[in-house]
């Protein structure tokens, strides 16, 4: 997605991959495993002071809770519903209406959260059918509880390059 946007892109897995980004992306997966990733690695106190001084983050799914969490990267004021759209079966596709995008997106959920609650300086980005909150900003930070990697689409992803990390 970062190519089809021009942006050269490093996978970061250590603590020496964190100096000279100009942004990061945290992607879907297990967040338990992801965080318990960052703390075996000493990754997550200096990254969850980058994401406070203002490093542009997107965060995907798993991502989304990592960033939500308090004692994890607490760079979203917002409260999530881990799988909140039931379990792996229960997985689904829904077009969205996304601030930002000029065209309906197609949101990929898979054992999905989704955000119940978001503090004052949360922009909603985007709603499901049903009205449950599936993107947001706040500052710094983008975060999905879909999987926009999923698609051919790279919108997200330039929303990200563009509005986020400029």
């Amino acid at each position: 997605m970062l190519q089809q946007c021009g942006v050269d892109s490093i996978l970061v897995k250590h603590q020496s991959d964190l100096t000279g980004i100009d942004g990061l992306i945290i992607p879907g997966g297990e967040s338990t495993a992801i965080r318990k990733l960052l703390v075996r690695e000493d990754m997550l106190e200096n990254l969850k002071e980058l994401v406070n001084d203002g490093l542009p983050i997107l965060g995907t799914c798993a991502g989304l809770i990592l960033l939500v969490q308090s004692e994890s990267l607490a760079g979203l004021d917002a409260k999530v519903v881990r799988n909140g759209f039931g379990r792996q079966k229960n997985s689904f596709e829904e077009p969205l209406e996304l601030k930002g995008i000029d065209h309906d997106f197609n949101g990929i959920f898979i054992r999905a959260p989704y955000i119940s609650e978001v503090g004052p300086e949360v922009e909603v980005l985007a709603k499901t059918d049903d009205g449950r909150i599936v993107a947001v900003r706040e500052k710094n930070v983008l975060a999905t509880a879909f999987h926009p990697e999923l698609t051919d689409d790279s919108s997200v992803h330039e929303l990200f390059v563009k509005s986020i990390v400029g």
